[in-house]
């Protein structure tokens, strides 16, 4: 039995399955088929909330539980007779849904269905679906990230995979593609490099649950989309057999998942081979090299040179994996393992329009006009031009790989539907917060920067698009809390400006009341010096009275006048 939807949080609808399931083996009618396509299709999601697609980014980036919780209370219906902020139960068991706080800033709470209750996870859509007189609480995703399908897991993806080569490392044959870090290159990064360059790839699972082999095709289409690239699960057969084969064969870069063992010893059938019982990756010997282009010209790296071509850059893949064996074995859990994945291959995307730039001398993955920008430069930022140099020649085969595939087809209409939709279009912010992030600014820079932050970020869809730039998995608001530091006056009032706009901002409020100790001193002590020198500025700061107890009389500061807690870290306790 199954069940054919649109939804791709298709994992919610099992529990009604294994019911419906039970229920048409006592009575197999075509009667009891209506009866659960009935209770499925009833199911009630119109108060949902209807996110942007900034704010569903800033939604599916974060871990707070609150984040965008005002967006649940703006599209549940008020109780027509509801007296003030008391909730309303109608007799009878008929219920009515309404809202009521218990103080201000508490959380909301809501009655549903004749139970009061909290919202416990703004991620998460609450409902139910009633199938013969049982009630089965239904949780809906509210920001789903692009393909994403069900409820797969990506730690036991990258477990399966790293745990034998962790063990006992065994080399691969190269491949420009594929091994991006010579034969050791690890089978992980194998992985997502033949998805990424669009190969033909079998996960094997002989004598595992169907299920389990689907679960891991699912998740390996969102290790090369991290929520970012499009077009994976498109082409992508969670579960085949050996009789589809003439079929399969006909989809250019698919990603199939069968369980005979059959197809191992067909190596014409696949260009990767993911054998889920071993946790090993092979590559076909009938793959062949990528022919020369001009990237790779560009940059003295040719196919048939072999090994020493590739490898004599080192992309740091394998220190990625490492930070990810790390923090899977430190439980962080699966959300932190799917944000670095995603701040990966955004990390690519970007690096892949510096190398279109580089070499071709501009890009489609960058829509903009940079002459009617007003502060120049936009893209990805390096340290210094050595650094850049080896990360270009060292993705450069896999960014070849890349592009023409689907996904980069995708990714290159997206982004001019993402450039229309951007309401901020005369500074690259993504560009200029990195440039505080890395690169060791001037004065004159830096106060360029906060300036501008100051000047165009201002109503509801500005800080939108400001905040998808500071996620909380890189310091969140960091590298703007930092001007409060900076020797020019105007510019931190230009902060402290900003920054009670991002306050009192419906998602900002959350990246707001994670600033450190330091610098919430340093914001009270600069916006009592702004109101006392008359530059008050009517802007509600609900949030700072939270932290106003703390004492600012006593901030200590340097010989030019530089308060000393710039010289401490994110978290307050030194370092860069």
């Amino acid at each position: 039995m199954a069940i054919c939807t649109r939804h791709s949080f298709l994992h919610i609808y099992k529990p009604i399955l294994l019911l419906a399931l039970e229920e048409y083996f006592k009575k197999p009618t075509q009667e009891t088929l209506a009866e659960i396509f009935v209770a499925v299709n009833t199911m009630d999601m119109s108060y949902v909330p209807h996110l942007s697609v900034f704010e569903r980014q800033i939604l599916a980036t974060s871990e707070n539980k609150e984040m965008f919780l005002e967006k649940f209370e703006e599209m549940m219906p008020a109780a027509p007779d509801a007296a003030g902020e008391q909730a309303v139960m109608t007799p009878e068991g008929g219920t009515r849904t309404t809202y009521f706080e218990i103080g201000p800033g508490s959380q909301r709470n809501k009655l549903i269905n004749g139970k009061l209750g909290k919202i416990r996870d703004s991620h998460e859509y609450e409902t139910s679906v009633t199938y013969k007189g049982v009630k089965i609480p239904i949780k809906v995703p509210v920001a789903v990230m692009p393909e994403t399908v069900g409820d797969f897991s990506l730690i036991q993806l990258i477990t399966t995979f790293s745990t034998p080569h962790s063990q006992n490392p065994q080399p691969f044959p190269l491949h420009p593609h594929l091994t991006t870090n010579g034969p050791y290159t690890h089978p992980v990064i194998v992985l997502v490099n033949a998805l990424l360059t669009q190969k033909r790839i079998v996960f094997l699972g002989h004598g595992r649950p169907s299920g389990e082999v689907a679960n891991h095709v699912l998740a390996a289409c969102y290790l090369a989309s991290g929520g970012v690239l499009k077009g994976f699960t498109r082409h992508a057969f969670p579960y085949t057999d050996i009789s589809k084969i003439e079929e399969l064969l006909y989809v250019n870069g698919f990603i199939a998942g069968v369980i005979n063992p059959m197809f191992a010893n067909q190596a014409r059938w696949w260009d990767v081979l993911c054998d889920i019982d071993t946790g090993r990756i092979r590559i076909s010997p009938e793959l062949k090299p990528p022919p020369l282009t001009d990237g790779l010209s560009f940059f003295n790296l040719n196919p048939n040179m072999g090994v020493a071509d590739y490898v004599k850059h080192d992309t740091m893949d394998n220190a990625f994996m490492e930070d990810i064996s790390h923090c899977i074995s430190s439980r962080f859990g699966e959300w932190a393992v799917r944000a670095r994945w995603r701040d990966w291959v955004l990390r690519f995307t970007r690096m892949a329009t510096a190398f279109e730039e580089a070499v071709y001398g501009a890009s489609a993955l960058w829509i903009g006009h940079e002459e009617n920008h007003v502060i120049k430069g936009h893209g990805y930022v390096w340290a210094d031009e050595a650094l850049k140099i080896r990360d270009l020649t060292a993705n450069a085969a896999r960014i070849e790989g890349w592009r023409g595939t689907r996904s980069y087809l995708t990714l290159v209409q997206e982004s001019a539907q993402l450039y229309q939709a951007k309401p901020i279009k005369i500074v690259d912010l993504h560009h200029q917060i990195d440039r505080l992030r890395v690169l060791r600014l001037s004065h004159e820079d830096s106060e360029k920067i906060y300036m501008v932050l100051k000047h165009y970020v201002d109503d509801y869809e500005e800080i939108n698009q400001l905040l998808c730039v500071i996620p909380e998995t890189q310091n969140g608001i960091f590298p703007i809390a930092f001007g409060l530091f900076h020797p020019n006056q105007k510019v931190r009032f230009a902060v402290v400006e900003l920054l009670e706009k991002i306050s009192t901002h419906m998602a900002g409020r959350h990246f707001f009341n994670n600033m450190n100790r330091f610098q919430r001193l340093a914001y009270i002590r600069l916006k009592q010096e702004r109101e006392n020198s008359g530059g008050f500025s009517p802007v509600a700061t609900e949030a700072a009275n939270g932290v106003g107890s703390f004492s600012t009389t006593t901030t200590p500061t340097t010989a030019a006048g530089v308060p000393r807690f710039a010289a401490f870290g994110p978290n307050g306790r030194g370092g860069p």
